[in-house]
């Protein structure tokens, strides 16, 4: 009987997989494997909040396969190693994976193939699984990306997306491959207390009471902090266990406004995706630099410490910091807010902010993250690189009642109203809060040090 092999990865799902249609379609039996990469944990990037959140994807994926008669077959270690131990085991001649974006899962299926190739087998690495569009499938003439984002999205809405595929109703597995013990949730240590569940059923359920209650009001609601309009999807959108493919059929075919503002979201995590696959380094580099002297060691130590444990005095980035260190995750607005003050009005250098987001994000994924930190920091895509979001003119324009900020930062509960972002204009006459902090730096000062740091004045 044939074998093949379909390594997961950012891909843990049963519905519109590709590269488990294209393995069931061509062999008689599959190995559904994942490999708990080495490679990835040493290099820091396994975070507790997304180890917890593997772990639920991973035991409902075994489930999905179970009630389809197969099984997830789970190893450690190497992927190139642990995939040939398994092509060994089974006597597969095709391994199956989706194609990924950023430099190191390059170099995984350079290394793949390779290896492969040497015993006689064959890679087949799928497009269009992460992504709605391929990365590189549309592109400028004079360019092999598009670097601003509007002219991509308009290329990008006129471009086919592929139908998405049902979720197969058999997987037969072989009986030789062992598998370790599944993760748990449990197992790990230092998860965020708030942290979501997992998995692809999670997922669908989500995505399903979206549609039904939260797409129509999503352009109107997106931004608004305290009613919390966004779809919260991104964590299942980093795993995989819901399809970007699916996501924009379903959305499109609900049709209105609140519709294509999804689908314009949608359209960012891929323009972000194909400016990573174009340029790789951008995940470490400025995609384009402004020769920025930030400001580092002791001169920076403590703000940068008051912004990671929500301590600033801006009540708006302090309770976005609390949300993030809660749940592991954190509102859009409050990403762009809490973004902006590091790299702007502290002038402090966006991979320090970007690295402890990763820290603690669950859909921390490199593309988008590394990417949207440069979109704040005015070294990556934004048009206007200089611009500075004021964070208590943002506080009162997206939680007018001041109800985020209350429910984060309760030292404030008391506090009623928009008067909640400015705190500091409460102190006296009975109104003191010893128990939270003043502005770390004053807005008029912190934009004055950015602004001659970039030699705009």
């Amino acid at each position: 009987m044939s074998v093949a092999v379909v390594l997961f990865t950012a891909d843990l799902r049963l519905h519109d997989h590709p590269p488990l249609r294209a393995a069931l379609a061509s062999s008689d039996e599959v190995v559904p494997l994942f490999v708990r990469d080495s490679a990835i944990e040493a290099a820091g990037f396994g975070a507790p909040n997304r180890l917890a959140f593997l772990a639920d994807c991973l035991r409902d994926l075994d489930a999905g396969l179970r009630e389809r008669g197969g099984r997830l077959v789970v190893r450690s270690g190497d992927v190139v190693e642990e995939v040939g131990r398994i092509v060994a085991e089974t006597g597969a001649a095709d391994v199956h994976l989706a194609a990924g974006v950023s430099a190191y899962a390059r170099r995984r299926e350079e290394r793949l193939r390779a290896a492969l190739e040497a015993g006689g087998q064959r890679l087949h690495v799928h497009d269009g699984v992460i992504t709605a569009v391929v990365p590189g499938a549309v592109t400028p003439a004079a360019s092999d990306h598009f670097a601003v984002f509007t002219p991509y999205f308009r290329r990008w809405s006129a471009e086919g997306v592929r139908e998405a595929f049902a979720a197969p109703r058999a997987v037969p597995v072989p009986d030789g491959p062992g598998s370790e013990a599944l993760p748990a949730r449990g197992e790990v240590s230092g998860v965020s207390e708030g942290l979501a569940e997992g998995g692809e059923r999670q997922a669908r359920t989500r995505l399903a009471a979206w549609l039904r209650h939260g797409l129509a009001a999503y352009e109107e609601g997106h931004d608004d902090l305290s009613g919390d309009g966004t779809s919260r999807l991104s964590p299942y959108l980093h795993f995989g266990t819901l399809s970007p493919v699916e996501l924009v059929h379903r959305a499109r075919a609900a049709g209105g406004a609140g519709a294509e503002a999804f689908v314009r979201q949608l359209c960012w995590r891929d323009f972000h995706h194909q400016v990573l696959a174009a340029r790789p380094a951008a995940s470490r580099q400025d995609y384009r630099t402004r020769h920025d002297h930030w400001r580092s060691g002791a001169e920076a130590a403590d703000d940068i410490e008051a912004w990671r444990q929500g301590r600033t005095g801006y009540p708006v980035v302090d309770a976005a910091m609390r949300q993030l260190h809660h749940e592991g995750w954190m509102h859009n607005r409050g990403r762009l807010l809490t973004a902006g003050f590091l790299t702007k009005t502290l002038y402090v250098d966006w991979r320090i902010g970007a690295r402890y987001f990763l820290d603690l994000l669950v859909d921390g994924d490199v593309a988008d993250n590394q990417l949207n930190w440069q979109w704040m920091a005015g070294t990556g895509t934004d048009s206007r690189p200089n611009r500075v979001l004021n964070p208590v003119t943002q506080g009162k324009r997206y939680d007018p009642d001041g109800d985020y900020v209350r429910r984060w930062v309760p030292e404030l509960a008391a506090v009623s109203g928009p008067s909640v972002h400015e705190p500091w204009k409460l102190r006296g006459a009975g109104h003191d809060r010893p128990d939270y902090p003043r502005p770390v730096v004053e807005l008029a000062d912190g934009l004055s040090r950015f602004r001659r740091a970039r030699g705009l004045d």
